[in-house]
C-alpha cells in the first residue's frame, strides 16, 4: 500500500483528493494537515465523508509515508519546503502553481508529460485551465502546426477556492457573468512553456479571455486559429495523439460541462469554420484540473495502472 500524507487538505482539492484516496485500492491516508481545522473530523469541513472515515485533521506532519501531497494556497508550498525537510525517499505532488515553471521538477501533464512523470519524484500538478487549454491545443503544437490563437473558457466558482471572495459566493455569482485577468492570466506562463515543448519556435500570441460562471465545477474551453488542415485531418491528428491516453477523448458531437463533471475525464470537440479550426474542451476543474490529476500522476510515479481509483462516472444531466 503507499502511504499518503496530505498537507492543507481543508479546502475543495484536499476534499477531493481525500475522496479519491479514500477509494484507491493501493493508497491508505496517514495522515490530513490543516492549521485551521486540527482536531476536527474530515467530514467537519467535507460533510459528505460523514460515515466515510473518522480521520482527523492534525497539525503536524511527518515523513513516515510514501508520496506528501501538497493542497495549499499559492506562495505557502514553497515556503513549507524551504522551512521543513522532506525525507529524500518522499516523492512530493504540488498541487499549487509554486514549482509549475521550475525546470528542475516534473510538470505533471501525464498527456504530455507521461514517461518523465514516471521516474519523477517531485511532480508540479498543473493549473485548471492550463490543462483544459493544454489539452485542447497540443496535438497543435505537437505537429508543428500551432499558430497564433485566441481562447475563451469559462470557470466553476469553485476554482476560485474555498474561502469567499466578493465575486465567488452565490448572491454575485448566479445569474451572473463576468471576465477577469483578461490576456495575462497566470496560467499562460506554463501553457506556452508546455506547447513550446513540441513548438520550441512558437512566439505567436495566445489571447486569453477567463469567465466566471455561474455554476460550482467544469471548465469550458473555446479556442480556434487559421489552419490549412481539412477537418478530418485535424481529427485523425487529434485522435492518434490521444490514442494512448486514457481520460480524454474526442467526441463528434458538440460537447458540454455536465459530461465531465464529477470524472478525470477531458472531451475534445472539433469543428472547421470559414477557415479557422475550433476546437472546445471541457474538464472538472477539481478533478481531472487539480486532484484527479494529481493522483493519476500518482499512479505513474508508483508505477500503476494510470487510471486505477479514477473510473469515476459524471452524472450524465
Amino acid at each position: 500500500m503507499i502511504e499518503v500524507g496530505i498537507l492543507g487538505g481543508a479546502g475543495y482539492t484536499g476534499g477531493e483528493l481525500i475522496r479519491l484516496l479514500l477509494n484507491h485500492p493501493q493508497a491508505e491516508i496517514s495522515f490530513v494537515q490543516s492549521r485551521s481545522q486540527a482536531g476536527n473530523k474530515l467530514h467537519a469541513s467535507h460533510n459528505d465523508l460523514l460515515g466515510e472515515t473518522d480521520l482527523e485533521f492534525v497539525s503536524d506532519w511527518h515523513s513516515e509515508v510514501d508520496v506528501i501531497f501538497l493542497c495549499m494556497g499559492h506562495g505557502d508550498s514553497k515556503a513549507f519546503l524551504e522551512n521543513n525537510q522532506v525525507a529524500d525517499a518522499v516523492k512530493v505532488i504540488d498541487l499549487s502553481q509554486d514549482y509549475r515553471l521550475d525546470d528542475n521538477k516534473v510538470y505533471g501533464l501525464p498527456e504530455l508529460n507521461k514517461e518523465h512523470i514516471r521516474s519523477a519524484n517531485f511532480v508540479a500538478n498543473p493549473g485548471c485551465f492550463a490543462t483544459a487549454i493544454e489539452l485542447a491545443l497540443m496535438p497543435l503544437a505537437h505537429n508543428g502546426m500551432l499558430k497564433e490563437v485566441h481562447v475563451s473558457g469559462t470557470t466553476g466558482s469553485t476554482g476560485a477556492g474555498v474561502k469567499p471572495s466578493e465575486t465567488s459566493h452565490f448572491s454575485w455569482r448566479n445569474n451572473n457573468i463576468s471576465t477577469y485577468k483578461e490576456f495575462d492570466h497566470q496560467h499562460l506562463a506554463e501553457v506556452r512553456k508546455s506547447l513550446m515543448q513540441y513548438q520550441p519556435w512558437y512566439e505567436n500570441n495566445i489571447n486569453f479571455i477567463p469567465y466566471r460562471g455561474n455554476f460550482a465545477r467544469g471548465i469550458f474551453v473555446s479556442a480556434y486559429q487559421y489552419c490549412e488542415w481539412p477537418l478530418e485531418e485535424a481529427i485523425r491528428v487529434y485522435q492518434e495523439y490521444y490514442e494512448d491516453h486514457p481520460f480524454t477523448f474526442i467526441s463528434d458531437r458538440p460537447i458540454d460541462v455536465k459530461q465531465v463533471v464529477n470524472t478525470n475525464k477531458c472531451f475534445i470537440h472539433l469543428e472547421m469554420k470559414n477557415g479557422y479550426l475550433l476546437v472546445q474542451s471541457v474538464i472538472d476543474n477539481l478533478l481531472k484540473g487539480a486532484s484527479g490529476q494529481a493522483v493519476q500522476n500518482m499512479n505513474l510515479m508508483f508505477g500503476l495502472e494510470e487510471t486505477l481509483g479514477l473510473k469515476l462516472k459524471g452524472s450524465g444531466f
